[in-house]
C-alpha cells in the first residue's frame, strides 16, 4: 500500500512529547489542521469551540471572478542553474490533438438501471443525488466534526504464502537448502529482484540477510548453517519467478479479463464506504504485502524485511451505528474507534520506520477535495500578507539579535528559493535535509553574492543551485558558517521548524513555512501562463503550458533520473517524424504524376527532405513492413481468442498459421510496391485512387502531425530531467490549470489524467477563465 497523505492524521499523535519537538520533521507534502486532533485529546476550550462551532456552516464557495491583484515576487527572484537528473512521461501521440473539442463542464450521465434500487435499498434518484454531489456548492461545517455516520468494510489483506516447488531451492555454497516457510518467503524476496540495481546494492544485500538470519533462526534454522551472503546462490528462485512473470505475461486476453473480473469481485465490497448516507470511494483500502523495503535514494534501511501486517495490528474506525467488518478467521482487530473527528477508516503502525499507516477515502472524496480546497484556499490568503511578511524579515536580517537574524534569513530561502523547512533526522534516517537542517558542509560562496547550496533533499533527491542573493543574506550565511564551526554543524542553530511555524502565526492563523512554497509555486505558474500568447494549435499551446509547468518544477526542485528507455523512445519519435515525412513525400511524388504542371510551377515543393537519404528510406521502409507483419499476426491471434471467448470453436496452430499466411499476402504487395517506388526513385509511385484535391488535403495533414510530433520530441526532451506531475498535483492550484484549459481552449483532457480530473472536480467547476490566483 502506498504512503497516504497526511492531512488528516490527528496532531496530537505528532505533539505527544513537547519535550521533543526539536526532533520533528515537518512534512512539507502535508497539510495538517487542529481539526484531525480527536475530540477527547483538545483541551477544554477547544472541545466547547468544537460543540459551539458543529451547528455553524460556512458560506458556499461560489465561481471565482477576478480576485485581488497578486502582489509580484521579490525582485531578488534568484537566476537559478541546475543539475536535473530527471524525465517526464512521453506526451500521447499528436494525431488527434487539433480535432478534440473544447473544454466543458460534463453533466454526469443518468444511465437507465436494471433495477429501481441496489443492495443498500436507495431508489435511482437517490444514487443520482448522491452521484451528483457538490461538496463545493454545499454549506460547510467547521471541519472540526469529519462525519455523522460512517460504514465500511474494512481492509484487504495480501493473500497467504504459497511455497515453491520441491525443486527449487537456495543454494549454499554449492548444496540445497531446505528452508522452513518462513525463511522460504524471505528468500524468495531477494530471489525475484536478482537483476535488479537494489539486489545489486551492497546496503540492500547486508540488511535483507540480517533479517533473513533473524526469521531463519526465529523459525529453527535449516539444514545448513548459513553464515555468509557470499555463499548464498538465488538463481534457481530468480529463473521461477522470471518463468512465472512471463507465463503471466503471455495469458490470453481472455483469460487475463476473466482473472481481472474475479478479482474486481473480491475487491468490489472494500473499494466503497458510505459517509453520511453518500456512497464514497476508499482510497488505498489494500494491505501492504510482505517483501523486502526499497526506500527513496540513499536509504539506510534498503533491503529490510517489511513483515507481513496481520490483523491484531489493525485499529478500525467507523460509526458506532454501524455494523464492525470482520477479520480474517481466526483473527482480531486490535481495537475498533468511533471517532467522528479524523476521516481514516483504519490504521497501523509499520515495522521498518514506526511510522502510521492510514486508510483514508479516495482522492475524488468530498473529504479529501475539501482538505486540497483548504490547502490552496490557505495559500491564496498568504499574499494578503506577503508584503509586510518580507518587509519584516528584511528589515530582521541585519537583526541584533542572532535568532531573528537566523529566523529572517530562514525566511528568505524559503521564501525566494522555496526550500522545505527540513528538521532533524534520526541514525536510521535518510540524510535529507531543508532550510533549517542545512550544515556547514551544505553551503559555501562564490564572491561578491553567489551561494551554492548543495545537499540531499526529499526523497534524497541532490539539491544543488548556484543563487545571487541579497547582500545582507550572503553576509549573514558566512556569519552563520564562521568560527568555532566545523563540518557537520548546523548552521541554524539557535532555529527549528516549530519556532519558525509559531513566529509565523502572527501574520495569518494556520500559516507555516510549508505555504510559502504552495503560494510561490502557484504565483509562478500563473506568471509564466500570463506570458503565453493565445494562438497557435492545442499542441502548442500544450508545449508551452508545460514550459511553465517546467519553471514551476525547477523551483521547487522536482527532479528524476532520466529512465534508460529515454533514449529508445527518443528514438521512436524521432523514427516517426521521418516516417511521416516519407510519407508525405511519397504522396507529393503522386500529386506531381496526377497532376504534371503543379511540379513545374513550384519544382522547390516537390524536392526530398534533406535528412530522408536512401539508407533512411530503406531503413523506414523495412519498420513499416515489419510492424505491418506483427500487427497482422496479433490480429489474427486476438480474433481466435474472441471467438475462444465467445463460446466458438477456435482455430488449430495449422489453421491459424494457414490464415496469418494468407492475410500477409496484402504486406507482402505492400513490400514490393514499395520496392519498385525505390527502385524509379519514386518518379512512378503506386497511386491511391484521389483527386489532386484529396491528395493536397492528406499532405497538408501529414505536415501539420510531423509538426506536432516534432514539439512532441521538444516537449520529452525539455522534460526529461524534470518531474512536473509532483507540482501540477500538490503545489499548483489546479484552478490555475482549469483557467488556462478554458481560456485557452485546451481540452482538459490534455492537461489533467482521469484520475486527476476526478479529484480536481471541485476546481473544474468552480474556476472560470478569468479566474487569478
Amino acid at each position: 500500500m502506498s504512503d497516504s497523505s497526511n492531512d488528516d492524521i490527528p496532531l496530537s499523535q505528532r505533539t505527544q512529547d513537547k519535550r521533543k519537538r526539536k526532533l520533528k520533521v515537518e512534512k512539507e507534502e502535508s497539510d495538517f489542521s487542529e481539526d484531525e486532533v480527536p475530540l477527547k485529546k483538545r483541551g477544554k476550550k477547544a472541545k466547547e469551540a468544537v460543540i459551539r462551532n458543529t451547528v455553524k456552516s460556512a458560506p458556499a464557495i461560489k465561481k471565482q471572478k477576478s480576485e485581488t491583484k497578486v502582489v509580484p515576487h521579490p525582485s531578488t527572484a534568484p537566476s537559478i542553474k541546475t543539475n536535473g537528473t530527471t524525465n517526464g512521461k512521453a506526451m500521447k501521440a499528436e494525431s488527434d490533438l487539433n480535432s478534440a473539442p473544447a473544454v466543458s463542464l460534463a453533466k454526469k450521465k443518468g444511465g437507465k438501471k436494471s433495477s429501481a434500487t441496489d443492495d443498500e435499498g436507495k431508489t435511482e434518484q437517490e444514487q443520482e443525488e448522491e452521484e451528483a454531489y457538490r461538496w463545493w456548492e454545499a454549506e460547510q461545517n467547521d471541519g472540526s466534526i469529519k462525519w455523522t455516520t460512517l460504514s465500511h468494510k474494512g481492509v484487504l489483506f495480501p493473500p497467504p504464502y504459497e511455497p515453491l516447488p520441491k525443486h527449487v531451492k537456495l543454494q549454499y555454497d554449492g548444496k540445497p537448502v531446505d528452508l522452513p516457510i518462513e525463511a522460504e518467503e524471505v528468500a524468495g524476496f531477494f530471489g525475484a529482484m536478482l537483476e535488479t540495481e537494489h539486489a545489486k546494492n551492497p546496503v540492500f544485500q547486508k540488511n535483507f540477510f540480517e533479517d533473513f538470519k533473524t526469521v531463519l533462526k526465529k523459525a529453527g534454522g535449516a539444514n545448513v548453517e548459513i553464515t555468509k551472503f557470499e555463499k548464498c546462490d538465488f538463481n534457481d528462485m530468480f529463473n521461477y519467478f522470471e518463468a512465472k512473470r512471463i507465463e503471466k505475461k503471455n495469458i490470453p486476453n481472455a483469460e487475463k479479463k476473466r482473472i481481472k473480473a474475479e478479482k474486481d469481485k473480491l475487491e468490489e465490497m472494500y473499494k466503497i464506504c458510505y459517509l453520511d448516507g453518500r456512497k464514497e470511494v476508499v482510497g488505498n483500502f489494500r494491505i501492504e504485502p510482505p517483501g523486502l523495503f526499497r526506500g527513496r535514494g540513499s536509504h539506510p534501511k534498503t533491503g529490510k524485511l517489511k513483515a507481513r501486517v496481520m490483523p491484531e495490528q489493525v485499529t478500525i474506525n467507523i460509526g458506532a451505528e454501524a455494523e464492525v467488518p470482520q477479520p480474517p478467521d481466526g483473527h482480531k482487530w486490535a481495537e475498533v474507534k468511533h471517532d467522528s473527528t479524523v476521516s481514516w477508516l483504519a490504521t497501523w503502525k509499520e515495522n521498518i520506520n514506526g511510522a502510521t499507516k492510514y486508510v483514508f477515502l479516495a482522492a475524488n472524496s468530498s473529504l479529501k477535495g475539501m482538505s486540497d480546497f483548504k490547502k490552496f484556499e490557505k495559500a491564496r490568503q498568504l499574499k494578503n500578507h506577503i508584503d509586510a511578511i518580507r518587509e519584516d524579515y528584511r528589515r530582521e536580517l541585519k537583526d541584533e539579535k542572532m535568532v531573528n537574524r537566523q529566523r529572517a534569513t530562514a525566511m528568505y530561502l524559503i521564501d525566494v528559493l522555496a526550500l522545505r523547512a527540513g528538521g532533524e533526522k534520526g541514525e536510521d534516517e535518510a540524510d535529507t535535509v531543508g532550510c533549517c537542517s542545512l550544515r556547514y558542509e551544505h553551503v559555501t560562496f562564490k564572491p561578491p553574492n553567489i551561494v551554492v547550496l548543495d545537499f540531499l533533499g526529499k526523497d534524497s533527491i541532490r539539491f544543488y543551485q548556484e543563487v545571487k542573493v541579497d547582500n545582507q543574506v550572503y553576509k549573514n550565511l558566512k556569519l552563520f558558517k564562521r568560527d568555532p564551526k566545523r563540518e557537520g554543524d548546523e548552521l541554524f542553530d539557535r532555529l527549528d521548524p516549530p519556532s519558525l511555524n509559531k513566529h509565523l502565526q502572527n501574520y495569518m492563523p494556520g500559516l507555516t513555512a510549508k505555504v510559502f512554497r504552495t503560494y510561490n509555486a502557484s504565483k509562478t505558474m500563473q506568471d509564466q501562463l500570463k506570458k503565453i500568447p493565445n494562438r497557435g494549435t492545442v499542441n502548442e499551446k500544450m508545449v508551452a503550458f508545460n514550459a511553465a509547468n517546467r519553471a514551476v518544477a525547477i523551483l521547487c526542485n522536482h527532479q528524476r533520473t532520466v529512465s534508460k528507455s529515454h533514449e529508445q523512445s527518443v528514438g521512436k519519435i524521432e523514427d516517426k517524424i521521418l516516417e511521416i515525412k516519407f510519407q508525405r513525400f511519397r504522396l507529393k511524388m503522386q500529386l506531381a504524376q496526377l497532376d504534371p504542371s503543379m511540379k513545374k510551377k513550384d519544382p522547390a515543393f516537390f524536392e526530398r527532405d534533406p535528412e530522408l537519404t536512401d539508407e533512411v528510406i530503406d531503413r523506414l521502409i523495412d519498420l513499416i513492413i515489419t510492424r505491418e507483419r506483427e500487427k497482422v499476426t496479433k490480429k489474427v491471434l486476438k480474433e481466435n481468442e474472441k471467438k475462444v471467448a465467445d463460446g466458438e470453436k477456435g482455430l488449430s496452430e495449422k489453421e491459424i498459421e494457414k490464415e496469418t499466411r494468407e492475410k500477409l499476402k496484402a504486406v507482402d504487395e505492400l513490400a514490393e510496391g514499395y520496392k519498385k517506388e525505390k527502385k524509379s526513385d519514386f518518379k512512378k509511385p503506386v497511386v491511391s485512387v484521389a483527386s489532386p484535391e484529396k491528395l493536397q488535403q492528406q499532405i497538408e495533414k501529414l505536415s501539420e502531425r510531423a509538426i506536432n510530433t516534432t514539439l512532441q520530441l521538444k516537449d520529452k526532451e525539455d522534460n526529461s530531467t524534470v518531474a512536473l506531475t509532483t507540482s501540477k498535483i500538490n503545489y499548483i492550484d489546479p484552478r490555475l490549470t482549469v483557467m488556462f484549459s478554458k481560456k485557452f481552449n485546451v481540452p482538459i483532457e490534455k492537461l489533467f489524467s482521469k484520475t486527476l480530473r476526478e479529484k480536481f472536480k471541485w476546481a473544474i467547476e468552480s474556476a472560470d477563465e478569468n479566474w487569478t490566483f
